[in-house]
């Protein structure tokens, strides 16, 4: 078995392929990280969505690895739960977790990319920019890059493909590998809008807090910034009877969206029409894949391996747990294919798992949290999970707050499903539940954490 070379190649500098970089480069490798688009530390960040990213325990437990954490809360902003404002009825908050120890934190994408790029250079990971990856001979270990209106060609020992879900690499090891590559398309799409500041520069509304516009098919969001704005994103279906992107074309139609339907973010939003008309309409995805690496040349990771939709905040945390499962595996394998085939084997299960969470999740999101029972249900959960701390988690809680595998959250969370639905069924409070049956339930049906 021929020992690793300790030098490895990473095409994408963004969030994955940043904190990578500072990964490997702690841990001795010679790493080079090529990136299609110029150093958004000296052109601005370029990047594609803007969706605002809600950083949870998974994706921090990796920045901690990296000791990029601390630099990045910095600029954070907690979110203590969803705050639901329902077409009728008083707006209210939904916690998250049972305090402010579980949390989560609303990140500006461009920012936390470039504290990742500073991470990796500062550890000696050399950064390419205006590097598109063009063509790769995995015989002779030549990656082509394109830029400045020239060819450059780099060897490399092994290509990682964090170049997200449009990955050039991907393309390349298709011939090569049964990747068997497959995309869902959401039939909604979304698109961007701004809260700006408060005249006084303060936030125009509760500033800890991911603030839902529940509507049913629809639905708007607001996420916080550190520069006291929210970005929103109204989500629709791209056509259909009720509200979409087929009926609502024009800043005229969002206006007149906007005052049937969310009025109290109306006036919110004093550049709806402009920013409608300017912002493209987003397409949302879930990627799967058969396999996710080509021998020892070729690994695939983050949403290169298994974009998803963004309703459960977890792409990034996803990707993050990646680099640093990655990185343990080559710890721990001398062979780069074992290596990358362990991944694989402990990755992709829980890929997956998450990927079907996060389209569950906006059925919540958009229809659920203004639901009397679904409420109800919510309030069993935290119930049961004080009569059994050990066993009985909520699943928002096994996702966010803790490391428990995404395969595992999802078995978990179906079992727990079932006994909340058994327990309320046919009642509109506590105070019917069958305690005795819903403990009994637990212990019977869900093992100790």
């Amino acid at each position: 078995m021929a020992a690793k070379p300790k030098q490895i190649t990473i095409v994408g500098a963004g969030l994955a392929g940043g904190l990578l970089a500072t990964l490997l480069a702690q841990r001795g490798w010679s790493v080079d990280v090529f990136e299609r688009r110029g150093d958004p530390r000296m052109h601005g960040y370029a990047g594609g969505r803007s969706i605002n990213l809600a950083l949870a325990e998974r994706g921090l437990h990796a920045l901690r690895q990296a000791g990029a954490d601390a630099e990045v809360l910095k600029r954070a902003v907690m979110m203590r739960g969803r705050f639901v404002h329902p077409l009728h009825g008083t707006p209210s908050l939904q916690r998250y977790g049972r305090d402010d120890s579980e949390v989560i934190w609303s990140i500006d994408r461009g920012e936390l990319n470039i504290s990742l790029l500073d991470a990796a250079e500062s550890l000696g990971a050399r950064l390419h920019f205006d590097r598109r990856l063009d063509h790769v001979d995995f015989d002779a270990r030549i990656a082509t890059f394109k830029g400045d209106a020239a060819d450059h060609a780099h060897p490399f020992n092994t290509l990682i493909g964090a170049d997200g879900a449009g990955s050039s690499l991907r393309g390349q090891m298709a011939p090569h590998v049964a990747l068997n590559e497959r995309s869902e398309w959401l039939d909604h799409g979304y698109k961007e809008l701004e809260i700006p500041p408060a005249s006084d520069g303060g936030f125009r509304i509760e500033a800890n807090a991911l603030h839902i516009w529940p509507r049913g098919h629809y639905m708007c969001i607001a996420l916080p910034n550190d520069e006291r704005t929210f970005t929103v994103t109204l989500f629709m279906p791209h056509d259909g009877d009720y509200p979409s992107f087929t009926q609502v074309q024009t800043g005229e139609d969002a206006q007149a969206l906007f005052e049937r339907d969310f009025a109290d973010a109306l006036p919110l939003i004093p550049e709806l029409r402009e920013d409608f008309e300017a912002n493209p309409t987003g397409i949302l995805g879930t990627l799967y894949l058969d396999r996710w690496h080509l021998d020892n040349r070729a690994l695939l990771i983050g949403d290169a391996a298994h974009a998803m939709v963004p309703f459960h905040g977890q792409g990034m945390n996803c990707a993050f747990e990646d680099c640093a499962a990655l990185a343990d595996m080559l710890d721990a394998y001398d062979d780069l294919t074992e290596a990358f085939a362990a991944f694989e084997a402990l990755r992709k299960p829980d890929a997956e798992a998450i990927q079907q969470m996060a389209l569950e999740n906006y059925i919540e999101m958009r229809d659920k949290v203004d639901d009397a029972q679904f409420l109800l249900q919510h309030e069993l959960e935290l119930a049961l999970q004080a009569r059994h701390p050990d066993r009985f988690i909520p699943h928002y809680s096994m996702v966010s707050f803790m490391r428990i595998r995404y395969s595992l959250v999802l078995q978990r969370s179906e079992i727990q499903r079932h006994i909340l639905e058994n327990a309320t069924h046919g009642l509109d409070s506590l105070d019917g539940v069958d305690w005795a049956a819903a403990d009994a339930a637990v212990i019977e049906q869900l093992e100790p954490l």
